[in-house]
């Protein structure tokens, strides 16, 4: 299979021919590759990509309520009952709109989808792959902390800051006006909210873990204590430091997932990563910032237009 650089020389080889249309060469490479992919494996394919990398800062390339617009196309006409491979690169974003996606995916395809990470699905995009049966990855890819975040600030970190804050306050009285300052920072309710925010993430991953990955186990105090486990090691904020950190496939499979390495399938992996690099591609040099996208062709494709002068 073509490798980065090849894939673009076939898309500028294409450009040629489509008048230096770079929207319709992308395309047309992109959806070669996905249809080989979808021979190979036999199954529904449904790509979701967003553009953060090479276009940060654009608001709607998080995981959001529109995107469920983009699914419901690219479920459309599929066979059902082939399954689904959700081919995954996302920053994250709404815990709402994840858990919207999965509600209507698994309704659609009941527990047979398995996620396929190409190379970053973080946050939100970690969840979603929780909620699917098997979860493919490769040496390089990785998934990240399911730690909520509230208007960029970490809800477990201003829980355990609320808590300190406490403790020290009530061993030591001068500490007091420390804290006022830093508490006094947030809003009324705030604290609330994290706590919230953090017990919806855990319940979402767990009950899906439990419904879906780890559906076809017996009930057990086993299974149950090994998905506790893996949610506790994913929402871990002290253990993982930052919510940019990547858990890789060795991480992912010692918590406890159930994740597969995508080199075991010398021709799976090939396929699978030019089609990465078929989307990397799109991202990077169409407005495009992100694509919902089946096996079909059928998509959702949203661009950015910069203003011109």
């Amino acid at each position: 299979m073509p490798n980065w650089r090849q894939i673009l020389d076939e898309i500028t080889k294409r450009n040629q021919t489509y008048q230096r249309n770079a929207n319709l060469s992308s395309d047309f490479v992109r959806r070669k590759y996905l249809k080989q992919l979808h021979r190979h494996t036999e199954r529904n394919i449904i790509a979701y990509y967003s553009g953060w990398l090479s276009k940060p800062g654009i608001q709607g390339s998080e995981i959001n309520d529109e995107d469920k617009n983009g699914f419901m196309m690219a479920v459309n006409m599929l066979d059902r009952s082939k399954g689904l491979d959700l081919i995954l690169h996302t920053p994250g974003g709404s815990i709402a709109a994840a858990e919207s996606i999965v509600n209507y995916l698994r309704k659609m395809f009941n527990i047979d989808i398995r996620a396929i990470i190409p190379q970053i699905a973080m946050s939100a995009g970690t969840m979603i792959a929780c909620a699917c049966k098997k979860i493919l990855m490769a040496k390089h890819s990785n998934l990240g902390p399911i730690d909520p975040h509230l208007n960029g600030i970490p809800a477990q970190g201003v829980i355990d800051e609320f808590a300190r804050a406490h403790k020290e306050i009530q061993a030591d009285n001068t500490r007091l006006a420390v804290w006022q300052f830093i508490i006094g920072k947030y809003q009324p309710t705030f604290l609330s909210q994290c706590e919230n925010s953090v017990k919806w993430s855990k319940e979402f991953v767990k009950n899906q873990l439990k419904e879906a990955m780890f559906g076809e186990e017996a009930d057990s105090p086993e299974k149950d204590k090994k998905i506790i486990e893996i949610v506790n090691r994913l929402t871990n904020y002290q253990e993982n430091k930052s919510h940019e950190k990547h858990i890789h496939y060795e991480e992912c499979e010692e918590i406890g997932l159930d994740v597969e390495l995508i080199e075991d399938d010398s021709d799976l992996q090939d396929l699978i990563l030019t089609v990465h690099h078929c989307y990397m591609h799109t991202l990077m040099n169409t407005p495009s910032y992100k694509i919902i996208e089946n096996h079909l062709g059928t998509a959702l494709v949203k661009h950015h237009v910069t203003s011109q002068k």
